[in-house]
């Protein structure tokens, strides 16, 4: 991709020296059960965690403020090393309301009515949490429940009920999240959650902000409008590119935000799995262009959330994203929930460290320069850290 000749001559006539590298890429770990005691948290930054994330979208307030005062008595316990707290903001989302039993089996073929009053729904009838969800959908429309597993087409819409026939079924369960590829929804960029949330962050001073389900530029402005209201302007702001708008409307949330995190988990819902990869890349190109952090998310080491290694498919994704160019690489389920948390970073930092010695970075910054034009900043940065030999004064 940035010469990618030259790399390969390069990394055949250069030894490979990881053992002393300083590895580039940081790695943002989720925190839940597995991850909240001060031990483990000391143990997962000796193992190369750099950002801590507290996922708003589940736990209480409470739970939260718990966790952020663990992850910094952990930081200065390990000699006051620099842990940022990044919150993750749910943002808009669909989910279908409770159920009559702990599961129900949707049958492939039948009808499902989806209806946005409020009930305890069955295999026949699910109500869902968006009153405008009849509006938006129509004929023809794909609804998708729990990360795709149950696939709707939708064959009437009106009112307060949409009817469905179920393309693909399967067990549900309750509160399961909702996608709806290629829809426009009318939902609020900011919800009222999200505020309050918002607020507790700036109370607990946290450093970074997660928005989740970013559509365009205007949802970033709202944010940035809060937290400089608060007297909190400093809070850096990550946008999550989750679906085909945010997509669409890249470039402007990019210029937006202070970094962006390619969010593969709803995103390879929302838009055909196959094109997640060559969106990875865009985006990673597009952030290190405009030289704003990029961070790669979900499913990296997916399966040490049970075993104590990973497949060789999430090796080669994680080495994939850190050769691309990313700035951060994160864990989720990994740390939050999994049986090996502290070997879960470990490995990714190992991972990360081998993949950046394949890297020819001379090569790599000389690429990227001639991407776009150079600014009065970066050639005085340039300047300050370029080598130079020192001339001594003649002697008269």
């Amino acid at each position: 991709r940035f010469g990618l000749l030259q790399q390969v001559q390069w990394r055949k006539q250069t030894p490979r020296r990881t053992s002393i590298m300083l590895r580039k890429t940081k790695i943002v770990c989720t925190l839940g059960p597995a991850s909240e005691s001060v031990d483990t948290l000391k143990q997962m930054m000796e193992a190369g965690m750099n950002v801590a994330r507290i996922n708003m979208a589940h736990g209480e307030l409470e739970d939260h403020a718990a966790r952020i005062r663990s992850v910094r008595e952990a930081s200065a316990a390990v000699g006051g090393q620099l842990v940022p707290i990044l919150m993750d903001i749910k943002g808009p989302e669909v989910r279908i309301g409770k159920l009559s039993a702990p599961s129900v089996h949707l049958q492939t073929g039948a009808e499902l009515v989806l209806t946005t009053i409020e009930l305890e729904g069955d295999a026949s009838r699910i109500s869902v949490n968006y009153p405008g969800l009849p509006e938006d959908v129509h004929e023809g429309s794909t609804i998708l429940i729990d990360d795709g597993l149950i696939e709707l087409k939708v064959k009437e819409s009106g009112g307060t009920e949409i009817r469905c026939e179920i393309v693909s079924g399967g067990m549900l369960k309750p509160r399961k999240g909702v996608n709806l590829p290629g829809v426009r929804t009318r939902l609020p960029g900011v919800t009222e959650r999200d505020v309050k949330h918002i607020h507790f962050g700036i109370g607990e001073n946290v450093d970074i902000i997660a928005a989740s389900f970013v559509r365009k530029a205007e949802d970033i402005m709202e944010i940035r409008q809060i937290l400089e209201e608060n007297g909190a302007g400093h809070i850096q702001i990550i946008s999550k590119i989750e679906n085909d708008e945010g997509v669409e409307n890249l470039d402007a949330i990019i210029e937006a935000s202070d970094g962006i995190m390619v969010a593969r988990g709803d995103l390879g819902v929302e838009i055909p799995v196959e094109d997640v990869p060559a969106l990875q890349e865009e985006m990673i190109t597009k952030c290190n262009i405009a030289g704003k952090p990029v961070i790669v998310a979900t499913h990296m080491l997916e399966s040490m959330q049970v075993n104590p290694r990973p497949t060789r498919a999430e090796v080669s994704d994680v080495a994939g994203a850190v050769q691309q160019g990313t700035d951060c690489i994160m864990l989720s389920g990994e740390t939050a929930a999994g049986k090996y948390p502290v070997e879960s970073v470990r490995r990714m930092a190992s991972i990360a460290v081998k993949a950046e010695s394949m890297l020819n970075y001379r090569l790599e910054f000389q690429s990227r320069r001639a991407l776009h034009a150079t600014t009065t900043t970066e050639v005085i940065s340039q300047a300050a850290v370029a080598p130079r030999s020192i001339s001594m004064p003649r002697r008269s």
